[in-house]
């Protein structure tokens, strides 16, 4: 893989790969492979055979043509089609490098996305990643086996965005034209894509996809994002568009109009995903994703 200069060094990035994996892959063991199996079920139920009629079997699933022919009572048994294709949509964008606690919402999004990925592949999924600032930067197609998954890995931990914007829309139309055949798709991001009314950008998109694909989004934030503090006058730089001005923190009125817009970007946000069932967690850069993972897929 060709680093950029402003990339990590290849053992450097080897050597975060292999930390991520080392954590990522014994909470997927221990903890997300059978969640992640009951809460995301397989494409249905497949015959697998016949085999004699036993004490409490269901007698819908009896063979009449087996039956008739030996004279004795015979049942198909079915297997569940375990096989899912899961996506993975990572947010690239630079408002992703923001990050006041223990790590920035990126790491935050590297080692949630690596867990998925670990859990799909215990479980014999495919696992592909769409990595989206406000372009599609790289596509993974779904694939099988630890070299395909490191290869994710690597691409979220040292993905150089050539933007640096957010559009989740053009991310979930791209989902929507590149796979034909039902996923299990994720949005990884921040969310922060609304207008100034705090209306979600993406609405008509996400429409589409959840008609498609089993939709689930994984929020993730710092709390600091939340309030401004009193600090005074500040200069602010805009991660995503590079931009930066004068801010007096001091003002009670640009305090409170800045957390009545992130509130009602959240409120909006909630209720379009409770409108298109869609299932959610928010996840702050301090918290335990552990417990958020799990508390998604007991929603499922």
């Amino acid at each position: 893989m060709q680093l950029s200069s402003h990339s990590t060094s290849a053992a450097d990035l080897l050597k975060k790969v292999r930390k991520i994996e080392i954590k990522t892959r014994a909470l997927s063991h221990q903890i997300f492979a059978g969640e992640y199996h009951s809460a995301f079920k397989g494409r249905g139920m497949a015959f697998s055979e016949v085999r004699e009629y036993q004490w409490g079997d269901d007698v819908r699933s009896m063979d009449w043509n087996v039956t008739a022919r030996l004279r004795t009572p015979y049942v198909k048994v079915f297997e569940e089609e375990r096989e899912l294709t899961v996506v993975l949509l990572v947010d690239v964008s630079g408002s992703g490098f923001f990050g006041t606690a223990s790590r920035t919402k990126r790491e935050l999004l590297a080692e949630i996305a690596a867990v998925l990925s670990f859990s799909a592949i215990l479980n014999n999924d495919k696992v592909g990643a769409l990595f989206f600032s406000d372009r599609v930067e790289k596509f993974i197609p779904p694939g099988k086996g630890r070299s395909h998954l490191l290869h994710i890995i690597r691409e979220i931990i040292d993905l150089e965005p050539a933007s640096r914007g957010t559009d989740i829309g053009e991310a979930l139309r791209y989902l929507t034209n590149a796979i034909k055949k039902k996923c299990t798709a994720f949005v990884l991001s921040d969310m922060m894509d609304a207008d100034d009314q705090g209306n979600p950008r993406y609405e008509d998109a996400l429409k589409v996809a959840v008609n498609r694909h089993d939709l689930s989004v994984i929020k993730v934030h710092d709390p600091r994002e939340q309030s401004i503090p009193d600090l005074g006058l500040v200069y602010v730089h805009d991660l995503e568009t590079g931009t930066g001005t004068w801010v007096n923190t001091s003002s009670k009125r640009m305090r409170a109009a800045y957390e009545d817009w992130y509130r009602t970007v959240a409120e909006k946000e909630k209720k379009m995903f409770n409108r298109y069932k869609v299932d959610s967690v928010d996840i702050a850069t301090n918290d335990d994703y552990v417990k958020g993972l799990m508390t998604l897929f007991s929603k499922k």
